[in-house]
């Protein structure tokens, strides 16, 4: 008997309900190919949570993510709700999805068809071929770093966001990194600032000492900013990207 599958559906905001309406043509399909069943439920998250019921992340609406099997997600957040508090802006659900779901790596590939070639406002012979996974960390970082807000000192507004990560958050997402370029080409470079950053410096630290246990997968470390003009200038060269909250896409 094929299992049932509890799929917890959030439209979103904005462009996010219609790349909804398009993805659940496609668990349409999958569900008429493969015999898979899927019972979705709708819930409002993001800025349509907030007009209807004064909170971007309504409990109802995590109760569900937590307990379903998975949960499909358009885009929240637009011009509409930028002037609200931060503590309610659409994209605290987001950011409170990842941490209850404890959702740290975020995996988004990148793929040229050769169809779409002409497309690029980059030259066809840099752009073809390009197949890219980056791996972002996605729960740790200014993102979640505490203390953070806007305080008066001294008759001056001060605004403060902490970079925080542990060396346990670091390792998790290297072995993540690893074992995906291990399925691969065997290429991992890992995006930092450790000429500047202390935690940074810990991060390059961190993915030298997981390396070590997948020697098969060749690592090398670059900062962000040569990491943008290299992602222009030669992007063929990158088969698996590993960066912080921060610098990753």
């Amino acid at each position: 008997m094929e299992k049932e599958f509890n799929i917890a559906v959030f439209p979103g905001d904005g462009i996010g309900v219609e790349i909804m309406g398009e993805a659940l043509k496609i668990l349409s399909v999958i569900s008429e190919s493969s015999g898979a069943s899927f019972k979705l439920t709708h819930r409002l998250i993001g800025g349509a949570a907030y007009d209807a019921l004064g909170t971007p992340f309504p409990a109802a609406s995590l109760e569900l993510a937590l307990g379903s099997d998975a949960v499909l997600l358009g885009a929240v957040g637009g011009p509409k709700w930028e002037g609200l508090d931060y503590s309610v802006r659409p994209e605290r659900a987001l950011l409170g999805l990842r941490e209850k779901l404890g959702l740290f790596a975020n995996l988004r590939p990148v793929r040229v068809f050769d169809e779409l070639v002409a497309a690029s406002p980059l030259k066809p012979e840099v752009v073809r071929g390009i197949d890219i996974m980056i791996i972002r960390e996605l729960t740790g970082d200014l993102y979640f770093g505490k203390p953070r807000g806007v305080r008066v000192e001294n008759g001056q507004r001060i605004g403060v966001n902490t970079l925080v990560y542990t060396e346990e958050e670091i390792r998790r997402i290297a072995v993540v990194a690893f074992e995906t370029a291990r399925k691969r080409r065997k290429r991992v470079v890992s995006v930092d600032k450790a000429n500047v950053l202390e935690s940074t410096q810990l991060w390059r630290d961190v993915m030298t000492e997981v390396s070590r246990d997948f020697p098969e997968v060749d690592l090398c470390h670059m900062y962000v900013d040569n990491c943008a003009m290299q992602l222009i200038a030669n992007p063929a060269q990158f088969d698996v990207i590993v960066t912080t909250n921060l610098f990753g896409p």
